[in-house]
This record gives C-alpha cells, sequence and structure tokens, in this order.
C-alpha cells in the first residue's frame, strides 16, 4: 500500500516546523545563557544547535542576528559545563594558537608534528603565552591548521587544553576535541587569516584557574 503524496508532505511540513520550533527554544535559552551568564540545559542547546547549525544559522540571517552568535552560544555554554573539569586537571594542559598570531616578520620553522616552534623574540604576542604558560605549566602549540590538533592529540594525549581562534572555528574544534580531553576557548579579538589578536590576559587567566 503506497502512502499518499499528501500525507507524506504533512508529515514533512510538520517534521519542518517542529525542528524550527525546537532550533527556536535552544536558541532563546542559548542567548539566555549567554547574556546573562548562567546556562540553561546546556546539553540541549549543544545537541540541537549542533544537529541543526546550518538551520539555526539560516534563522538568524532570516530575523536580521549575526550568524556568529550560534558559534559563541556554542563556545561560551561548553566553556561553562567544563570549566570545574578545567581547573581540576593538574598536568598534560595545553594551548592551541593558530599560526595567524605571529609577527609578518616570524622567522620560526614549522615542525612537521607540533607546528611553529616560537623563539620568544618578542614580535607578537605569543611570546607572553610562551612565558606564561611555562609558569603554569601548560604546553603551547602553535599550529598551522587543524589536522594538526589531531596529531598533538594523536602522539600526546593531553587532558586538556586551552584552544584560541575565531569563534566558529573555535565551536567546530571543541566539538571534535571535548570527546578526548577537556576544553576551553578563547575567541579572537581580531580574526582573520593573517596578523590576528587575542586578549593575552584573558588566556593568563584562564590558566590562572586552573591554579586556585
Amino acid at each position: 500500500m503506497q502512502i499518499p503524496y499528501e500525507i507524506l508532505g504533512k508529515v514533512f511540513v510538520g517534521l519542518a516546523f517542529f525542528a524550527i520550533f525546537t532550533i527556536g527554544i535552544a536558541l532563546l535559552l542559548g542567548i539566555y545563557s549567554f547574556k546573562k551568564k548562567r546556562i540553561l540545559f546546556p546539553n540541549f542547546v549543544l545537541s540541537i544547535l549542533y544537529l541543526f547549525y546550518g538551520p539555526a544559522k539560516w534563522i538568524c540571517r532570516v530575523f536580521g542576528i549575526k550568524d556568529t552568535l550560534i558559534d559563541e552560544i556554542l563556545v561560551e555554554v561548553r566553556n561553562a559545563v567544563m570549566i570545574d573539569k578545567f581547573r581540576k586537571v593538574e598536568d598534560e594542559r595545553v594551548i592551541f594558537l593558530p599560526q595567524c598570531l605571529r609577527s609578518p616578520k616570524c622567522k620560526a620553522r614549522c615542525d612537521p608534528i607540533i607546528g611553529y616552534e616560537c623563539k620568544i623574540c618578542g614580535l607578537c604576542d605569543i611570546g607572553n603565552v610562551c612565558e606564561a604558560a611555562e609558569k603554569y605549566n601548560f604546553q603551547v602549540y602553535i599550529i598551522p591548521g587543524g589536522s594538526f590538533v589531531k596529531k598533538i592529540i594523536k602522539a600526546h594525549r593531553p587532558k586538556s587544553c586551552i584552544g584560541v581562534a575565531c569563534y566558529p572555528e573555535l565551536a567546530e574544534s571543541m566539538q571534535g576535541c571535548s570527546p578526548f580531553m577537556v576544553v576551553q576557548g578563547i575567541s579572537l579579538t581580531r580574526d582573520g587569516c593573517f596578523d590576528t589578536r587575542v586578549d593575552v590576559n584573558e588566556i593568563i587567566s584562564k590558566m590562572e584557574e586552573c591554579n586556585v
């Protein structure tokens, strides 16, 4: 017995409305959590916004909301969910920095496994992060791309990490890394593919949270 196309159409429309309604609820919860710094139903928000990532961004554009808000919510909600576990990790802690933070005059060599090896020459803020990381027992990796993160995780098995990137890349990377380690994300203050910036004090404050 064939199911009439009319019934199939109604089922499809019903599922579409249900998905939109669910995304809307997740967005509202996420926005509230993001603005008020009070996390509500974090697992629901993360699951729905990752599952319907594309449609959620489309809804934001329809209502004139910047679609990067989805990424900001995903990063900040996951930060809040994992912060207690992050504070308890005492060793094998790493920081992943994007290579775009490097000075245009940087002469550091790129190792095929661990990425760029900072010489702390003072031309960019990476040296300041490296010096603070040594104090707080973090290993810094300056990576050219996501494939290096996978290599480092496989080779060194870190227990926790601080990731620095733009919000869209953070949202994706934190989702991929969270099954293997405790993660925290910090967004660039100026993004792009060249001469980017980050708040070094924010990175240091995040490291300090492991030593309170």
